[in-house]
């Protein structure tokens, strides 16, 4: 391990992480917030500080960065981020240590899981920040600074691989910088497209730019307690039920849809899966709620629920089915109060995520479908052995290295969820918050279900299982492995 080579990037992102909060506080200064704004100047005074002793720690090392060094530099470089992107929180006050590192992680994650309890009595250059998180993250962090750094070279591409979301990463043009650069692009417009909707339906400039944050790179941070609920528009949930879709979806399609192939889009068959599945679980949830369910005869008092009518039923449960599938977080109703169908169709999307290759998080759709083949596969092999099988996906062939990796990847998965529970119970949280409160950070979801649910927040949980949530957070959003290497000894031992 060049340990040395490992401190001069993270000086660099160090560095860059300071950058990014000017403006934060440009907006300390515009709404006369100075508390905020000196908490943003000490906190760019640390982060400046800290980023040149790690550059010079690392002035002669050599330059080549191999596979190792641009693991390490992934993981630790959301690690440090998440550090730099804490110090305005703490600095300001509003939160601990423990919970200011919570937020920020929640948000470059772009899990959106809080433990403000009162959101809309915070500096709004504050929650400027915490929503500028999510855009960054969104995207990716390692992405941004491979677009900005044109010496990582071969390096960058082995970053790029291991921060993309999906089992398949694939470059956009045969420079990993111009990748980067075209997806940061095709965000930006998107960015802008979405903050001139949600102004022209009502929504002021700074509302417009922050939940257009969460809304792209599936956050779900809002400027408000109520969450999208607040404005009671459907204009507004409409819009932003367009850019979830848009943001679960796999942008290199909507590259190659830029660059002239208009059925880009229709012709891939996870996206095709994808649409499937939103539009299905919207009619499912959609008809639980006007009551088509089953009645067991349990003890105890029933699920508090509300009537619906029709088109009050379909309207949320679109909204959060999209919000809950793309990850993303966003509420217009408590669903924790929703029929017991619903509430588990919810975890299951936000189990399965979005596509390979979007802003979203959760296992991503083309792993679940080859897992349902690699399982179809060994049970026809159980009376058909002699038949040789070929796992496809798109009409192409998987390499077995890559099918094989998506097995274990699901079984890490499973030993996450089951070992995050285990200690999520043992700080005192019930079963059912327990799980759900690592399902959702490990997908990079937001709320979960009871004690975690829509209307609530994570403050009340002891700063152990914060711990324990932050590290779903971080394993989630970077697809388990880059973190996972982090804690096996021979990873650290010089090659």
């Amino acid at each position: 391990m060049n340990y040395r080579l490992v401190a001069k990037y993270l000086g660099h992102f160090t560095l860059a992480g300071a950058l990014l909060m000017v403006p934060s506080a440009l907006w300390a200064v515009w709404f006369a917030e100075w508390d905020a704004l000196r908490s943003f100047l000490e906190a760019m005074g640390c982060a400046l500080v800290l980023g040149c002793v790690l550059v010079l720690l690392g002035l002669r090392a050599p330059k080549r960065l191999y596979q190792r060094e641009g693991l390490a530099l992934v993981a630790l470089g959301w690690i440090v981020t998440a550090g730099i992107g804490a110090l305005p929180y703490a600095m300001d006050g509003v939160l601990s240590p423990v919970d200011a590192y919570f937020e920020s992680m929640s948000g470059l994650t772009t899990t959106g899981s809080t433990v403000l309890t009162d959101i809309e009595a915070v500096d709004k250059s504050i929650l400027f920040w915490r929503s500028f998180t999510h855009w960054v993250g969104g995207m990716g962090i390692v992405l941004l600074f491979i677009a900005v750094l044109p010496y990582l070279g071969a390096g960058g591409k082995m970053m790029f691989r291991a921060e993309s979301p999906g089992p398949d990463p694939r470059g956009l043009a045969p420079h990993i910088r111009d990748t980067a650069s075209i997806l940061w692009r095709i965000y930006g417009v998107l960015t802008l497209a979405q903050v001139v909707l949600l102004m022209a339906v009502g929504m002021s400039f700074f509302d417009a730019l922050c939940h257009t944050f969460g809304t792209l790179a599936g956050g779900g941070f809002s400027t408000y307690n109520d969450s999208i609920a607040h404005f009671n528009s459907l204009p507004v949930e409409l819009i932003i039920i367009v850019f979830m879709f848009i943001g679960g979806g796999n942008f290199a399609l909507y590259f190659a849809m830029y660059r002239g192939d208009k059925y880009a889009l229709v012709r891939n068959p996870e996206w095709r899966l994808y649409v499937g599945i939103l539009l299905v679980a919207t009619l499912l949830v959609t008809a639980n709620l006007l009551g088509f369910q089953g009645h067991a005869p349990l003890e105890g008092p029933a699920p508090a629920t509300r009537d619906y009518t029709p088109l009050g039923a379909l309207r949320v449960a679109s909204f959060q089915v999209f919000s809950i599938m793309t990850t993303t977080g966003f509420g217009t109703d408590d669903f924790d109060r929703w029929p017991h169908f619903s509430r588990v169709v919810l975890l299951v999307l936000m189990c399965i995520g979005g596509c390979a290759g979007s802003t979203a998080g959760g296992m991503k759709i083309v792993r679940v479908k080859m897992l349902f083949k690699l399982a179809y596969q060994r049970i026809e092999s159980t009376f058909r052995a002699r038949r040789v099988y070929a796992l496809r996906v798109a009409g192409e062939v998987v390499p077995e290295e890559v099918a094989r990796s998506v097995g274990i990847f699901f079984f890490l998965y499973v030993v996450v969820v089951i070992v995050g529970t285990l200690l999520m119970s043992l700080v005192g949280l019930p079963l059912s918050s327990a799980l759900s409160s690592v399902l959702t950070t490990l997908n990079t979801t937001g709320p979960g279900l009871e004690h975690v649910g829509a209307v609530r927040n994570f403050a009340f949980i002891p700063d152990a299982g914060k711990v324990v949530l932050t590290l779903c957070m971080v394993l989630g959003r970077l697809e388990l492995y880059s973190i996972c290497v982090l804690f096996l000894p021979g990873f650290w031992r010089h090659a």
